[in-house]
């Protein structure tokens, strides 16, 4: 009816698990406490990681990054290093590992339609020795996440099924959405650059500061 305001209630931990029903044995046993040679294998094809930390407030931030296929390093069974490169400097995920040290991390291989999820908890380090270890192009990064894994499993096929994800179909041409300089100037109005102007400065960014 017009004009009715829907109201939402939203539901308990116990009537979640009644529809959505409890994990077969299978589901529950493939949870590995470290990281096995499937796992390792994984990685070091992964050019790209989706990247979740949460701060002190419990407020949440997912952050993407990307590198030449193998970029983190596994040290051990236990332990990820992931070098951080130049970003936007807001540092939200840094500052929210500081705060709480939680991650959650989502490996991705192109054409690999399962997932490698690795939870865990996290610290910053400027070791000289394993920041020498990552070098792209000779640009060395100033920082590393150093991950202590404490879950790591593959996540099956599901979501990039119903995405067709990978089909080549499914590709979006880029002019049916505005560039990065129309969206900034569309959200920010910075009085002294148009869109064309903040397009330039962006991709000069990406050209110059890349590592």
């Amino acid at each position: 009816m017009s004009g009715t305001k829907t109201t939402r209630r939203a539901l308990s931990a116990s009537e979640v698990r009644d529809i959505v029903g409890d994990p077969v044995e299978l589901v529950q046993l493939k949870v590995r406490p470290s990281l096995d040679k499937h796992c390792r294998a994984f990685i070091e094809r992964s050019p790209f990681l989706s990247l979740g930390t949460v701060d002190a407030s419990g407020q949440a931030d997912v952050s993407p990054r990307g590198d030449p296929p193998g970029f983190v390093q596994v040290l051990d069974d236990h332990t990820l290093a992931i070098p951080e490169r130049p970003g936007n400097k807001l540092a939200d995920s840094l500052t929210n590992i500081l705060d709480t040290g939680s991650v959650g991390l989502l490996f991705i291989i192109p054409g690999i339609e399962e997932t490698l999820r690795v939870n865990g908890t996290a610290s910053i380090n400027a070791d000289p020795e394993l920041l020498e270890s990552m070098a792209v192009k000779g640009k060395t990064p100033a920082l590393a996440i150093v991950v202590d894994v404490q879950e790591a499993f593959i996540h099956c096929a599901k979501a990039f099924r119903r995405s067709a994800l990978w089909k080549p179909e499914s590709q979006v041409d880029r002019k049916e959405l505005p560039s990065i300089g129309q969206v900034i100037r569309d959200q920010v109005k910075p009085p002294d650059m148009d869109a064309e102007e903040i397009e330039e400065f962006a991709q000069e960014d990406y050209r110059t500061r890349m590592y």
